[in-house]
């Protein structure tokens, strides 16, 4: 666990309506949908915290809620209780060894991917922070993204994988994102797997509008530049877009072969 990202801390994005993803989605957000009895999220911050990372700024939207509940109530949610009812005493009666610190920032209802990254900023107290989408998972060495991203001297770096669908293409130059085309119909090739590392000095100088797409957006016009890196990850990745992809999630978790699973 190296040092440089012991001091960083990670956005998350957890706003988005998981629209095809209606069977868990209609009662809570995505990122709380449940691998393994946990919620994604857990398991994403699980890897981050692996890897030196403690603090997180979560961007909340549709049915935020649920996820400031499950945080205020952590402990509650996480070890075991006991309750007298006649006096309404909690007693804890077990501990939990997750230190992370988190921040909990209602950045809108309808808010895209990119506005949302821009209302987190006022959380961010470093020259560089990752980020990531609340829905995939992966085996990514986080501290070899961090350094990847700083040997290549641009203010952003996305990390490309190869799975079996396609979501976001990336036209690839050597360490160069020279075109990035999000969800094309028809593709072959490395696609945005999502981890991000953002010289935060370049989101800052974004505009705060509603519909500031992360991918058609900012990412599109870093690539224009010239100034977006690509850390290719040909391990493990997995999103969880829809009930079958939630599925091989729980299957691998429960398998015991889970490989994302760095604790």
């Amino acid at each position: 666990m190296s040092a440089p990202t012991q001091s960083m801390q990670a956005i998350i994005l957890c706003g988005g309506r998981g629209t095809r993803l209606q069977e868990e989605t209609n009662l809570r957000p995505k990122p709380m949908v449940l691998i393994g009895g946990r919620p994604m999220l857990w398991h994403i911050m699980s890897h981050y915290r692996r890897h030196g990372v403690r603090d997180f700024v979560l961007c909340l939207g549709y049915k935020g809620e649920i996820i400031r509940d499950y945080f205020l109530n952590f402990r509650r949610h996480n070890i075991d209780v006991r309750v007298d009812l006649a006096t309404d005493a909690v007693t804890m009666l077990g501990s939990t060894q997750v230190d992370w610190r988190v921040t909990l920032v209602d950045t809108g209802a309808e808010a895209m991917t990119g506005a949302r990254i821009v209302r987190a900023l006022k959380f961010i107290s470093g020259e560089r922070v990752f980020a990531t989408y609340g829905d995939g998972l992966a085996n990514i060495d986080i501290a070899e993204l961090l350094a990847f991203h700083v040997s290549q001297g641009k203010h952003a770096t996305v990390t490309a994988v190869r799975p079996s669908s396609r979501f976001g293409e990336l036209l690839l130059d050597e360490h160069v994102v020279r075109s990035f085309i999000e969800k094309p119909q028809t593709s072959a090739g490395w696609i945005n797997g999502g981890f991000f590392v953002f010289d935060t000095a370049a989101i800052r100088a974004l505009p705060d509008e509603e519909d500031l797409s992360l991918e058609a957006g900012v990412l599109s016009a870093l690539a224009a530049k010239c100034d977006l890196a690509v850390y290719k990850h040909s391990g493990f990745w997995q999103c969880m877009d829809t009930y079958r992809e939630m599925q091989v999630l729980n299957d691998l978790w429960a398998s015991g072969s889970a490989p994302w699973k760095t604790w």
